[in-house]
């Protein structure tokens, strides 16, 4: 049984953390074909931009992980009509995001540039990024939603290979709008805007040779099912937008310390970082369909055991992860620092050997906050998301950062996510004693 499970285990999280990469790729393409098109100055712009697209991401992400949790646990219940009808009504709401998006995107994103800290250098730039992944906001918040459905569908496979193709192509996209074209910030934009298309055309697949269970029913928009969606996928949604405010926070705080220089070697750093995340997202959401079906079938020692599988991977990546950014953490700045400017090489390489020490925590933070949701302990779920997402860190910024300067900024990420951490294992182990205590009773 345990060998069962393992292997199963290892298959849905290996596939889903390379699709993950793939798909954080979208950024990191664009952060490395702007640095050497467009310089510190584009650089900075497109890191003044990304909070946005992380607000977009995290809209999906909640709509497809909450219902792709309650599509699992209404499936191992047998209860295919329902779990459909979940999947539709996922659809349909996302779409009406993805619209409301599109009408900010053409009218207001001067505005939402401004607020988020761009200056007279940088305000065409951003405004462009901006405007064309806003107008495409329904495609990036769709694409989120059908591949966690499919995923839960028992085909991670075709997950995964649709999430390679669409990070592929942005790559090679992204090179011929803005060298042989030269499109500039627009063709960046265009081409990350692109890959979440290509990647649905790929997951029609999954539908046209019905394997699956899952089809899209024609019925009327459930409102009922919409909380439960977004109560279960509602932690994904806060790690999002809070990172998104918390990058936001960044990025001001950095802008008066130094300048957008600054702004430059944070973006190297806090993109990179958007590749590590997707790892431990990709980890996640490979286990959360298991912890869901173990939990629908009512076998929670069972989730426990996929989730302890989860804990100890983490572990193994953040280790990985963090020795081959200390030892070659030159090498990967000068990538995307084409002016060779010192200043934004010296700040980058400091930031990536302490900012990836947060690593260690991270993982362990995403693991449990996501295993919570997949077994309905949505409130425990949004305590943990809000305590790492926002609620330490952003003091932890504004005090450190008047104490240590840029070090201090990095070492706010560290000092959170341990935080969290800490708080996580003292609150089990209080529920594990009072859980003792009334047995004795």
């Amino acid at each position: 049984m345990n060998q069962s499970l393992l292997r199963t285990f290892s298959k849905y999280v290996t596939l889903n953390i390379l699709g993950m990469i793939s798909l954080s790729c979208y950024i990191l393409a664009d952060t490395f074909f702007v640095a050497q098109k467009l310089g510190a100055v584009g650089l900075a712009a497109l890191n003044l931009s990304i909070p946005i697209y992380s607000v977009i991401h995290g809209l999906g992400l909640m709509l497809g992980i909450g219902g792709a949790t309650r599509f699992t646990i209404l499936q191992s219940q047998d209860n295919d009509r329902k779990a459909n009808i979940v999947f539709s009504t996922a659809l349909r709401t996302g779409i009406a995001l993805g619209l409301v998006l599109v009408l900010i995107g053409l009218l207001g994103s001067s505005h939402v540039s401004k607020m988020l800290g761009a200056d007279a250098s940088t305000l065409p730039l951003t405004k462009t990024y901006l405007t064309t992944i806003l107008v495409f906001a329904p495609f990036f918040i769709m694409n989120n939603v059908v591949l966690a459905f499919v995923r839960n569908d028992d085909n991670p496979n075709l997950a995964m290979f649709a999430m390679v193709t669409g990070s592929l192509s942005n790559i090679v996209l992204d090179y011929v709008f803005m060298f042989p074209l030269g499109m500039g910030m627009f063709g960046a934009a265009l081409a990350t805007c692109l890959a979440p298309m290509i990647s649905l055309i790929v997951l029609v697949f999954h539908f046209a040779q019905k394997k699956g269970r899952l089809v899209v029913r024609e019925s009327k928009l459930a409102w009922n099912l919409i909380p439960d969606m977004f109560s279960l996928g509602l932690s994904t949604l806060i790690t999002e937008v809070s990172s998104a405010a918390v990058l936001i926070t960044f990025n001001l705080v950095i802008l008066g310390l130094e300048g957008n220089s600054g702004v430059a070697a944070y973006g190297i750093v806090a993109n990179l970082g958007l590749v590590g995340v997707a790892v431990f997202t990709g980890l996640a959401q490979g286990a959360q369909p298991l912890m869901s079906r173990s939990y629908g079938m009512k076998s929670l020692d069972l989730a426990r055991k996929v989730r302890r599988y989860a804990l100890i991977t983490s572990g193994i990546i953040a280790a990985a992860v963090y020795f081959g950014l200390f030892v070659y953490a030159e090498s990967i700045v000068a990538i995307f620092n084409r002016e060779q400017h010192l200043e934004i090489a010296r700040m980058a390489q400091e930031g990536l050997r302490i900012y990836f020490s947060g690593f260690f925590f991270l993982g362990v933070n995403i693991v449990v906050a996501t295993y919570l949701s997949a077994t309905e302990q949505t409130k425990d779920a949004f305590f943990l998301t809000m305590a790492r997402g926002i609620v330490v860190i952003i003091p932890l910024v504004l005090i450190l950062s008047r104490l240590w300067g840029m070090r201090g900024i990095w070492l706010a990420f560290v000092l959170t996510e341990s935080i969290v951490t800490a708080i996580t294992v003292a609150v089990k182990r209080t529920r594990r004693k009072r859980l003792a205590f009334s047995l004795e009773v």
